[in-house]
């Protein structure tokens, strides 16, 4: 079933909706939520959240990408799960080191799909994406939205630990200069 199909189920309310959503987008949004919180049973949680995010969030919303829009309900329902799980546990784990690397980009407190200002920022960060080399692009998603170890990106590209975390660590300091000239305080 195509996408607009699936939102036209969710505009007329029918539950066929969810049951085409989980078929569809459920492995890629499972995948999401296990490289976030490492355990199927709290993956599994989330997914089931997004279906009800979903329910919930559309209408009003009508996204323009349905995989990319549930797999971003995903991942913010990881994030607020993992940093509920891992509350007093501060130290090691790939989700805490992504955040604290990406920590002085983070744009406190939003609510990414509802905000116009919202959408307009991601799309600056997309625009910065796009104009990065393919590989260098390709690390630092791999690495801040799929929350890879910088370990596995080293070894899917080829490269040494050290060669990924000075990529990471050059592309961290271009965006937020990009983002700086696009008028975003960081």
């Amino acid at each position: 079933m195509q996408d607009h199909d699936i939102i036209a189920l969710y505009f007329a309310r029918s539950e066929q909706a969810i049951r085409e959503s989980s078929a569809k987008y459920g492995n890629y949004c499972l995948s999401i939520a296990q490289n976030i919180l490492r355990s199927l049973q709290d993956a599994e949680e989330c997914v089931n959240d997004t279906w009800l995010r979903a329910w919930n969030s559309i209408p009003p919303a009508r996204p323009d990408h349905l995989q990319l829009y549930l797999g971003g309900i995903t991942r913010h329902l990881s994030l607020d799960r993992y940093r509920k799980l891992h509350r007093d546990k501060r130290g090691g784990g790939e989700m805490v080191l992504a955040l604290d690397e990406m920590q002085e980009l983070a744009c406190p407190d939003t609510d990414v799909r509802t905000l116009d200002s919202e959408r307009e920022f991601y799309e600056v960060i997309n625009s910065f994406l796009r104009a990065l080399p393919l590989r260098e692009r390709n690390l630092f998603i791999r690495r801040y939205y799929y929350v890879d170890s910088i370990e596995a990106i080293a070894r899917r590209y080829g490269l040494t630990v050290n060669n990924v975390k000075k990529i990471l660590s050059r592309t961290r300091v271009k965006l937020r200069d990009y983002l700086e000239q696009e008028g975003y305080i960081v």
